[in-house]
């Protein structure tokens, strides 16, 4: 009976977080209804429009093919923003190494294309910046959350 309660809780979980999941180590990985490249230009769009800034975008693929080696899709967003990354780095600078924020998107090699970054939850937690960083560490968390689901999903 107990095996049949936690199938139970396990797929009702799984009804409700649909294709968004959360690993241990903190990665958040969202499926994408877009192919690699879309769902790029949909995610770097989003950041733009939330007033972020863009730091750098690495196209993996691109350096794999350069050095003769396959590679699926998988392409890397740098940004972020200097009001909310900056006090967490005036508590603990050490956090400066996951900051700015990243986020990848990469296709498996069933053709599915996924969008995966790092939960500020998580690195929180590595780094212990505080108890106030808690709201701005939320606020980022939303922020994230926002962007992953409007690059990845039908409207």
């Amino acid at each position: 009976m107990r095996i049949a309660k936690a199938l139970i809780v396990a797929l009702v979980a799984f009804t409700l977080l649909g294709e968004h999941a959360m690993s241990a180590d903190g990665l958040i990985t969202t499926r994408s209804n877009f192919g690699p490249e879309e769902t790029m230009k949909r995610f770097e769009a989003e950041v733009r429009a939330k007033g972020m800034t863009v730091f750098a975008h690495i196209d993996h693929a691109a350096g794999a093919a350069a050095a003769g080696m396959p590679l699926r899709p998988t392409d890397l967003l740098i940004f972020g923003g200097a009001k909310s990354g900056t006090p967490l780095m005036q508590s603990v600078q050490t956090i400066g190494i996951d900051l700015p924020l990243k986020a990848l998107v990469w296709q498996d090699d069933a053709g599915t294309t996924f969008l995966s970054y790092n939960d500020p939850r998580y690195l929180t937690n590595r780094h212990e910046p505080g108890d106030f960083a808690k709201p701005v560490v939320e606020a980022m968390s939303g922020a994230l959350e926002e962007l992953a689901v409007k690059a990845t999903s039908v409207p």
